[in-house]
């Protein structure tokens, strides 16, 4: 069965790619920054540049997404110290028309990961559609506590390989599973928060990848 192509979008870390290429699948990832394993299989330019190349699957992994989430929502009316509101919205501007021009790509199985936005945000992307399902690294054995939204459009919600009980709340353990939340501050906590667990990246290429080689040979 001839392999899909599948672009990994906005990664840096290669987990996804590699779980795409331990499959057989011709895969690339792309981001402005290069990838920290060095692979030549990784491209470094904005994903943009890459959308109208005759993909079988895109997976956007990590698009900025600080000014879309519901998190973010305060610094619109009252921006952090050094910034202006100008500024603020212009950045929400630029990350939903990235968002958007992913989203309404030529590609015909498209998954983007994302936090759930605030309506600013919804009221900018073309064609916006609610995140299909939000999944947990537990679900698919990993130790760890950490939401993760995802926007599908002509693929299947993930479904759980390997799912494990978190520890009690309140609890030393607990408090260890969320231990990417509790990061301190550093100059590569953005790249720990951003990585995509093992479990998620095999899942998503065992499932979506799947599902999309029966579609395309069918």
């Amino acid at each position: 069965m001839k392999p899909l192509r599948v672009l990994i979008g906005c990664e840096t870390s290669g987990r996804v790619r590699r779980a795409f290429d331990a499959l057989g699948h011709d895969v690339w990832s792309c981001d402005l920054l290069p990838s920290v394993d060095g692979s030549n299989r990784h491209i470094i330019c904005d994903v943009r540049q890459l959308l109208n190349d005759g993909w079988d699957l895109m997976a956007v992994m990590h698009p900025p997404c600080t000014r879309l989430c519901n998190s973010g929502v305060r610094w619109l009316t009252k921006p952090p110290q050094g910034k202006t509101l100008e500024q603020m919205w212009a950045d929400l501007d630029e990350g939903a028309g990235l968002f958007s021009d992913c989203w309404n790509a030529p590609i015909e199985r498209i998954a983007i990961e994302n936090p759930v936005m605030h309506r600013h945000a919804k009221e900018r992307i073309r064609n916006y559609q609610s995140p299909a399902q939000t999944v947990q690294p537990w679900w698919f054995g990993e130790q760890a506590l950490k939401a993760t939204s995802f926007y599908l459009k002509g693929l299947p919600k993930l479904v759980a390989t390997n799912k494990l009980t978190p520890p009690a709340a309140g609890t030393v353990e607990r408090n260890s599973w969320a231990r990417v939340h509790r990061a301190p501050p550093s100059a590569d906590r953005w790249r720990l928060r951003s990585e995509t667990y093992q479990g998620i990246a095999d899942a998503m290429a065992e499932q979506w990848g799947g599902f999309a080689l029966k579609q395309v040979a069918a």
